[in-house]
């Protein structure tokens, strides 16, 4: 008896994956019937676009799948790509109440306009649970406001992966200048971000977090990893000038006032006008690659609030200005922040006051002990020269074991704890060198 409701059982279970993948279905789509089918897609569903030039956009609104079965928009894996083009007046993709879409395989072409290339809109709307994954995005320089990838609306769990943003205003703009537009529990890695005028990438700060429901209330993480970050061309200067990142501050209070950034394994590059990271709130910033020839390198500071718990850990600095600065506001003396285990040449290497362990020394040392600091990037090699590392003084990492691969270095290798700087080795670097492409 027990075995027949058993064969019952998995019969039923059969029957139901059955019916979910007849539900699902491959929809290929072209430039001329795209936007009838996109609007038809159910949970599960993928539009197959082939490749030609679109110019009606991709308004995705409405559009929700869920968390086993994602809408999925995309162009062919291989070969040549959908290309959409920009219109007057709109975003070319653009989110409004959206969830658990997947968009990948794209380029985006903004022609000059003023307009966005892809955009979460409305302060009363939402999106989550959003992956934009190996989209090419171009032309989107007709001034400092044009943003490659923006959110305006409230978005949580984004994922932002794999892509090129070459020449835009603002690479990716995360949030809302007042503050009312939070951007929550994201991760953007592996992007190449290059020539932008202002920011490459900023997250803006944010005000008491609304109640929307399935949005985070407990503490969570945004995570930017294995991204490379420069403004060798183009930037703009005087009060224009911006960091390559910018990271604001949390709600000061109440739902998201725990919340947390880790930086980590990412390559910034290069700014004539502005330092290459500014930050405040609660970040951690980690085995990184700093290298700027013009000025500062870290500068944590207040902003539209204060520094609050900062760790500042494993990084290799190179620059002719100040390599670490940590400015605190009033009240983030109630805070721990801590420069720790970072190799930092320049000619001020740290303006802070919790440091330990931290290996500097002026810019021209730098050949002493890294491989080839000032060569042309593919040929830059920041890794140690063999100099005895273990004879060093162990580092105490206990206060960075909360965060993720806090151990594994810019090349994603085991450290070795005696190791300071962004790589956990010494000797031949067994990695990528830097350069002005996708981290592999």
């Amino acid at each position: 008896m027990y075995c027949m409701f058993l064969r019952h059982i998995v019969s039923l279970l059969l029957l139901l994956c059955s019916s979910i993948l007849q539900a699902a279905s491959l929809v290929t789509a072209d430039a001329d019937n795209y936007r009838e089918l996109l609007s038809r897609l159910e949970p599960g569903d993928t539009l197959l676009l082939q490749p030609g030039v679109y110019k009606k956009g991709l308004p995705v609104h409405q559009l929700n799948g869920n968390k086993d079965n994602p809408i999925i928009i995309m162009g062919p894996p291989e070969g040549p790509v959908p290309v959409f083009l920009a219109r007057p007046g709109y975003a070319t993709i653009s989110m409004i109440n959206a969830s658990y879409i997947v968009i990948r395989n794209l380029e985006l072409n903004g022609q000059g306009m003023a307009v966005d290339g892809v955009k979460c809109e409305g302060y009363a709307d939402w999106a989550h649970h959003i992956t934009l994954e190996n989209l090419i995005i171009k032309g989107h320089g007709n001034n400092q406001q044009t943003v490659g990838i923006s959110t305006k609306c409230p978005a949580w769990s984004w994922v932002i992966r794999s892509n090129t943003i070459m020449g835009a205003g603002t690479g990716i703009y995360l949030g809302n200048s007042d503050g009312n537009a939070p951007f929550v529990e994201g991760l953007v890695e592996n992007n190449l971000i290059v020539d932008t005028i202002g920011y490459n990438l900023q997250i803006k700060h944010q005000n008491a977090r609304p109640e929307i429901p399935s949005m985070p209330l407990d503490p969570s993480v945004t995570i930017i990893r294995h991204n490379v970050f420069s403004k060798e061309k183009g930037a703009a200067t005087g009060p224009l000038a911006r960091p390559n990142v910018l990271v604001g501050h949390w709600p000061v209070k109440g739902n998201g006032s725990k919340d947390n950034y880790e930086i980590y394994g990412n390559f910034f590059y290069q700014n004539p006008t502005e330092a290459l990271f500014q930050g405040e709130g609660n970040l951690a910033l980690y085995n990184n690659l700093f290298v700027n020839g013009y000025g500062n390198a870290i500068r944590i500071q207040p902003h539209n609030d204060i520094p609050r718990s900062i760790h500042v850990f494993y990084n290799t600095v190179i620059t002719p200005e100040t390599g670490i600065s940590i400015i605190s506001g009033q009240g983030s003396e109630n805070y721990v922040q801590h420069v720790s285990a970072n190799v930092i040449f320049a000619s001020r290497p740290i303006a802070a006051k919790s440091q330990e362990s931290n290996s500097i020394g002026q810019i021209e040392d730098a050949v002493d002990y890294l491989w080839k600091p000032f060569a042309p990037l593919g040929t830059m090699d920041l890794y140690p020269k063999v100099k005895n590392i273990v004879k060093l003084k162990l580092v105490d990492t206990a206060s960075f074991r909360v965060f993720k691969d806090w151990d594994m270095d810019f090349n994603k290798r085991k450290r070795n704890e005696h190791v300071r700087g962004a790589y956990g080795g010494e000797g031949l670097n067994p990695g990528w060198l830097p350069q002005i492409e996708r981290k592999p």
